[in-house]
């Protein structure tokens, strides 16, 4: 029922963040690797492309058009035209393997497949494993024979007329199809809603979040492909702040040739990104004199990285979210309470995870998913729901990492009273050792403290009198002189309590990472497979 007076029910769709960039930040500038264009030249060829997809490629509302690209315009092109005609955006990780690759376009049933012409020979031995994929559009230039029967995505523009009858679309209809990067078992796809995608571009810019702005030059470093790149395809556009893309080149040179020449106020990237960059910032081959912050997520950061980022005057903020969560959903700012703390203590603050997105609940709870007390000690499993966070996952039966309407993350977390929490540790990452608790993520941000390690994981290994004891794997600084267990646990006596101390030191040429940039451990605990006294 209706009630007289009350304010208009306008759906939040994605239609209004394209007439927004559309209409309002048209002179808006979209760079990426091959050239420079407007945000009003852009919406005349997602309106072209939208045409395409209905009339030439017979694409309907609900059907899931895949991407397989690094970041482009012509990516950003489909971010949008794909569900303004109703259908359903599905990006494809181009890092995984093959294998999983075929599955989930498979699982996804694509109906079509976009793919950058510099990975067309990467996807001509996946077509034969596609059983439901019609069409295949070439992105860029690119030699046609790689891969027979292929469009050409720049023709198709150019040839059709932009769609002047977009269909309406249902604010609780299917936007996206992102599916996690399956580190455990099959990946899992999460669909993200037009009204949860509109809400999380409107969250991420406010002031306490990301805060993005219309005289920001934003770069996501982060993947278009994993997790919608944050969301700042969508979240820049609607407050008009300028994009820039940098193609499938993420070198330190080209993303700091990138950040100087287009001027960027504002990246987002995992923490391996900024750490890769510091070099050329302290030296001042790489000026960056506009970069005001840089948002960081997908692994907790070392102080050293924060501190680092501090002394040159850019702002470096920890931010949590996951696929499931559509994507960010907390950022670690210091709140009014913390006013006025000495440098040491509000780093302490820094670190932590943060503070939930306005829309979204956090709890902890305990092993039988009953509430536990945000007391600042009480450590339990995090759980998050609100209007941008899964319900379910995409073609699965009940899991249960969904908790009667809340998503059960499986980090563990303590919370204090006001809300503001911190991850301590992936369930399945703690170490037990004698019926008490390690955090190998709060090691490792230690061992990279150390001057002498570069990149550090902790692993727990099984242990005859402690159940299990804490490793640590190192990437020395210097390969020819590693520190030793004993250097280390020398280093660390003053900043983890005695009976956190590694009991043991294995020394490698490379952490092993999954296709997101998190440490891959369970290929650790494959490769030392270690029993301790």
């Amino acid at each position: 029922m209706t009630i007289p007076g009350l304010m208009q029910p306008t759906p939040l769709t994605l239609d209004l963040v394209f007439r927004r960039m559309q209409e309002t930040f048209a002179d808006g500038r979209v760079i990426d690797a091959e050239g420079e264009t407007t945000y009003g030249q852009v919406a005349e060829r997602i309106l072209r492309l939208a045409r395409v997809l209905t009339d030439e490629l017979g694409v309907r509302p609900g059907d899931r058009v895949a991407t397989f690209g690094f970041n482009s315009i012509r990516h950003f092109e489909l971010y949008f035209a794909v569900p303004l005609v109703g259908a359903i955006l599905h990006t494809v990780n181009v890092r995984l393997f093959d294998e999983q690759i075929a599955w989930i376009i498979n699982h996804a049933e694509d109906r079509v497949l976009f793919v950058d012409a510099e990975l067309l020979e990467q996807v001509r031995g996946l077509v034969a494993k596609l059983s439901t994929v019609e069409r295949v559009v070439r992105m860029g230039a690119g030699a046609g024979e790689v891969l027979p029967a292929v469009d050409d995505h720049d023709a198709l523009v150019d040839a059709a007329e932009p769609h002047d009858e977009l269909p309406e679309l249902d604010e609780n209809s299917a936007l996206g199809l992102c599916y996690t990067s399956g580190t455990t078992g099959d990946p899992k796809g999460v669909l993200s809603s037009h009204r949860g995608m509109v809400l999380h571009s409107l969250a991420a810019c406010m002031a306490d979040h990301i805060g993005i702005r219309e005289s920001d030059v934003v770069f996501p470093v982060v993947p278009m492909f994993h997790a919608f790149a944050w969301g700042l395809p969508y979240a820049a556009p609607l407050t008009g702040a300028e994009l820039v893309f940098h193609g499938s080149d993420s070198s330190p040179e080209n993303l700091g040739r990138t950040i100087d020449e287009h001027g960027v106020t504002l990246s987002a990237g995992v923490p391996t990104i900024w750490k890769s960059l510091l070099p050329a910032l302290r030296s001042g081959q790489l000026d960056a004199e506009a970069l005001r912050l840089v948002f960081v997520g997908g692994a907790a950061s070392p102080r050293p990285l924060i501190e680092a980022y501090d002394d040159l005057g850019i702002e470096y903020l920890q931010v949590w979210g996951m696929t499931e969560t559509g994507p960010l959903a907390c950022a670690s700012r210091p709140r009014r309470r913390h006013a006025g703390l000495p440098r040491g203590e509000l780093l302490d603050v820094r670190e932590r995870t943060g503070t939930i997105f306005a829309g979204l609940e956090a709890r902890i709870t305990d092993e039988h998913g009953r509430p536990l007390p945000r007391d600042g000690a009480a450590v339990g499993e995090l759980e998050v729901r609100g209007p941008w966070i899964a319900s379910a996952y995409f073609g699965a039966d009940a899991d249960d990492r969904f908790n009667e309407g809340w998503l059960r993350t499986g980090d563990m977390a303590y919370m204090e009273p006001d809300g503001m929490f911190r991850i301590v540790d992936r369930a399945k990452d703690l170490v037990k050792s004698g019926g008490e608790w390690i955090s190998s993520v709060e090691l490792e941000g230690h061992l990279l403290a150390h001057p002498e390690v570069a990149d550090a994981a902790v692993i727990g290994v099984p242990s005859r009198r402690w159940d299990e004891r804490p490793v640590a794997v190192i990437v020395p600084e210097d390969p020819s002189a590693p520190p030793t267990l004993e250097q280390v646990r020398d280093f660390l006596l003053d900043r983890v309590a005695k009976w956190w101390l590694p009991d043991g030191l294995e020394i490698v040429d490379e952490i092993p990472k999954t296709s997101v940039g998190k440490l891959d451990k369970k290929v650790l605990r494959r490769r030392f497979d270690l029993v301790l006294d």
